[in-house]
C-alpha cells in the first residue's frame, strides 16, 4: 500500500490570506486605539448582523467606510493596518446608508467569502468572529457583572470584578480515513442532495488531535484509524472555529453508521473525487472554500 504520510502537497486554504498586520502593541494601548481611529485614512468594515457590506458589480469588493459613516456608538473593533499602513477596523451596525450612498450591498459571509475569495475573505472571517464574540460575551462568565471592550476589540474586562476574557477558537478536527487508495466521505442529514464532505467533529476536554480524530470517525462511522497527519488548518467564522485537517490511516473498512450523525458514508476512489471536484461526478464535493475541499484535492494530487 502507498504510505499516506508521503508526498503531499497543500492546495490553497479558504478563508486564510489576510494581507492585514493585527499590529497586537497597538492593541495594548489605549489611547494609540484612538489615535488609529482618529487617521484621516483609517476605514471600517461595516457588518449588518454580521453580514457584510461589500461593492457590487462583477467583482464585489470589502466596501470601506468613513469614520463618518459609522455610528458613534456601533460596537468597533481594531482588524489591523493594511500594507500601506492604513488602519482598518470592523463595527456592527447598519449598512443602509451605505448601501443608499454608495451602492454597496449587504452580502452573507459565506457568500462574500466565495465572492472575494483570497485574503479579502480572510478579513471578513477575522471581522465576523470577533463582533459576534463580542455580541455574546456582554456578561462576566466569573461573576456575572457587565463587561466592556479592552485591548482594541481583543478582550473584554468585567466591570465588577475585573476579570479579563479573552476571544476563544474552538479547534475541530476535519479528516479523511484512508485504506487500500479509497477515502471514506459523508453525508449529514441536513447536506443539499448528492453532498458528501470528509467527516468532522469537535475536539473534546483532556483529548489530543491525534485521539479526536480517531473517536469521531469511530463514532460516526465505526472506523478504526491508526497513524494521523496533519495536513492544514482553516479558521471558520460560523461562530468561531478552527478547522484541523488530517489524514488517517484506516486499519477496518466496514461502515457502522452513527445515523443521529450521519445518513450515509462511502469509500471513494480518487478518480471519483477527481469527477466530483470537477462537478462532473454522481455526488457534490464541498467548494473550494471550505478546508473539506482542500483535504480532497490533496489526496488526489
Amino acid at each position: 500500500m502507498t504510505d499516506i504520510f508521503t508526498g503531499w502537497n497543500v492546495p490553497p486554504v479558504g478563508l486564510t490570506g489576510s494581507t492585514l498586520d493585527r499590529a497586537d502593541h497597538l492593541r495594548r494601548d489605549p489611547a494609540a486605539f484612538v489615535a488609529l481611529r482618529a487617521r484621516p485614512d483609517a476605514r471600517w468594515l461595516v457588518m449588518e448582523d454580521l453580514k457584510p457590506v461589500l461593492t457590487t458589480g462583477e467583482h464585489p469588493d470589502i466596501l470601506w467606510a468613513y469614520r463618518s459613516d459609522v455610528p458613534h456608538d456601533a460596537l468597533s473593533v481594531f482588524l489591523g493596518l493594511d500594507t500601506n499602513g492604513a488602519p482598518r477596523f470592523a463595527a456592527a451596525a447598519s449598512g443602509a446608508d451605505l448601501v443608499a450612498d454608495f451602492g454597496g450591498q449587504i452580502i452573507d459571509a459565506r457568500v462574500a467569502a466565495v465572492q472575494l475569495g483570497d485574503g479579502r475573505a480572510a478579513i471578513v472571517a477575522h471581522a465576523r468572529s470577533l463582533l459576534d464574540w463580542h455580541a455574546r460575551h456582554k456578561f462576566c462568565a466569573v461573576c456575572g457583572g457587565k463587561t466592556e471592550l479592552a485591548k482594541a476589540g481583543y478582550a473584554r474586562h468585567c466591570t465588577a470584578c475585573h476579570a479579563e476574557h479573552f476571544p476563544r477558537t474552538d479547534p475541530v478536527v476535519i479528516m479523511l480515513a484512508i485504506k487500500d487508495d479509497r477515502a471514506l466521505v459523508g453525508r449529514q442529514p441536513g447536506f443539499p442532495k448528492r453532498f458528501y464532505s470528509a467527516l468532522a467533529g469537535f475536539v473534546e476536554p483532556g483529548e489530543s488531535l491525534e485521539e479526536a480524530v480517531a473517536r469521531e470517525l469511530f463514532e460516526e462511522s465505526g472506523i478504526k484509524v491508526a497513524r494521523v497527519r496533519y495536513l492544514a488548518s482553516q479558521p471558520w467564522p460560523f461562530p468561531a472555529s478552527l478547522m484541523v485537517a488530517c489524514f488517517a490511516e484506516a486499519t477496518t473498512e466496514e461502515i457502522n453508521l452513527d445515523t443521529d450523525e450521519l445518513e450515509e458514508a462511502r469509500w471513494v476512489t480518487r478518480d471519483e473525487v477527481r469527477a466530483a471536484l470537477a462537478g462532473t461526478g454522481d455526488w457534490l464535493a464541498p467548494p473550494p472554500m471550505a478546508i473539506a475541499h482542500t483535504l480532497l484535492k490533496a489526496w488526489v494530487s
